[in-house]
This record gives structure tokens, C-alpha cells and sequence, in this order.
């Protein structure tokens, strides 16, 4: 499996292409400038594919912004989030507007996912080439939407978890007990050698932040082994 990160927007917000077997999906497309765009579409052109669907972790605008318009490039693909999100994508336009933002549409169609479901790519009838796990993680906002590939071990965390710290929750929506019980009670606890992509920053592993997250004290593990040679651009599996 193959995992490019592309760093969007002035927030410098991570959005991940993952393809295997020719099949690929997109998490978080938060493309403002076209010449962003110019860049995912020269990758997916090299792999010769095109996304079968986008996974949303959350709905806020620096994470959403390209889903409208690469759900129309592209045949109109599903673009999956938590339900809750709905509420916080029309004051989406107002922040993108406060920073000068002027053409953000978040009139993308979605569909709803559940805590728990499961998404599979690949070919009908036969073996998919991936699956994603809805773990649904409130605290940031409302709907926020961890993706587990337990197959390979990859979480992908939007703005729950990053390396050394956890999202934000000043935001209107945003719980800060609803944040720690969503990684103390579902996200650190699945196995330690789980790579985690995260919103922003650079990945880290489960292992990594039960171990140093000083958020996380009550749980920190010092004798945790993790890998310390996650590189931050391109991973190959």
C-alpha cells in the first residue's frame, strides 16, 4: 500500500492519497490553490487511477475545501463523514472568509457514516484491495471520524491526534472532554505499531504518544518501543 501526503492550504492541512491494486481514495482534500490540485492530479495521472471515494475525518474547511470539486472531476465519488459535521459547514464559509478565503463551497454531497462501519475498494467480488474502519472520535467537533486500516496498522487522525499533541477544541462545537475520552477510551488503545497521519504535522505512532503525548500523562508508558524513522512525505508498503 502507498500512502502520499499532500501539504494544502496556508494551514498547511495534510491530505492523503492511499492506493493498492490500481484502487485509491482520498482523505481530506483541503486543495485551495489550483496549483495544488495541478500536483494531486499529476500523482494520481503517474499511478494511472483515479479516486474511488474521499473519507472526511472532519468538516472544517481547511480539510473540505476541493471535496465539491474533485467530487465532480471525478464522476461524482462518494465523499464520506460523521453525520454531526453537518452543523459546522455553513459557519465553514465564515472562518474561510475571515482569512480572505472568498470562494469556498461546501455544497459537496456526503454520506454518512456510522461509529463502527466499514469501507472497502476494490474490484466486486473480489478481495478488497483496502478497508477503512469509522472510528468515530467527537472532541474537535461534533462528527469527527478516525479511519482504521487494521489490515496494515494505519490510522488516519485528521485533527484528534498528532504527534506530541491533540486537536483543538476552542472552536465552536468543540469538546475537550468529549477530545480525551474519544483517544484514551478508542484511539490509544488500538495495537502500538499503528502508524498515525495526522490532520497536520508530521505522522507518529500509537506507541509514540501513549509513550511522550504529554496530554495523554495519565497514560504514558514509558517503556513503549515506536519507530522513530516514520518519514514525512512519502510512505511506501
Amino acid at each position: 500500500m502507498e500512502v502520499r501526503k499532500f501539504t494544502c492550504n496556508m494551514l498547511s492541512e495534510n491530505c492523503y492519497a492511499v492506493s493498492e491494486g490500481g484502487h485509491c481514495v482520498l482523505f481530506d482534500p483541503g486543495f485551495w490553490r489550483e496549483e495544488e490540485r495541478e500536483e494531486l492530479y499529476s500523482y494520481l495521472s503517474g499511478l494511472g487511477v483515479e479516486p474511488e471515494a474521499i473519507l472526511l475525518t472532519h468538516g472544517h474547511f481547511d480539510h473540505v475545501f476541493s471535496a465539491k470539486l474533485l467530487q465532480e472531476r471525478f464522476g461524482g465519488i462518494p465523499v464520506y463523514m460523521g453525520p454531526a459535521d453537518e452543523a459546522i459547514l455553513p459557519d465553514d464559509v465564515q472562518y474561510a472568509a475571515s482569512l480572505g478565503i472568498r470562494d469556498f463551497d461546501p455544497g459537496f454531497k456526503w454520506t454518512p457514516v456510522t461509529d463502527g462501519q466499514v469501507l472497502s475498494f476494490g474490484e466486486p467480488g473480489d478481495e478488497p484491495a483496502f478497508s477503512f474502519k469509522a472510528i468515530a472520535t467527537p472532541g474537535h467537533t461534533p462528527g469527527g471520524i478516525c479511519w482504521y486500516c487494521e489490515a496494515e496498522q494505519m490510522l488516519f487522525s485528521g485533527d484528534t491526534l498528532f504527534a506530541d499533541t491533540i486537536g483543538r477544541t476552542d472552536f465552536p462545537y468543540g469538546s475537550y472532554d468529549d477530545e480525551i475520552r474519544s483517544i484514551m477510551e478508542k484511539v490509544i488503545l488500538l495495537p502500538g505499531s499503528t502508524d498515525v497521519f495526522p490532520g497536520h504535522g508530521h505522522p507518529t505512532t500509537i506507541a509514540r504518544e501513549r509513550s511522550y503525548n504529554p496530554f495523554l500523562e495519565p497514560f504514558n508508558e514509558p517503556e513503549e518501543v515506536f519507530d522513530e524513522d516514520l518519514p514525512g512525505i512519502e510512505i511506501h508498503r
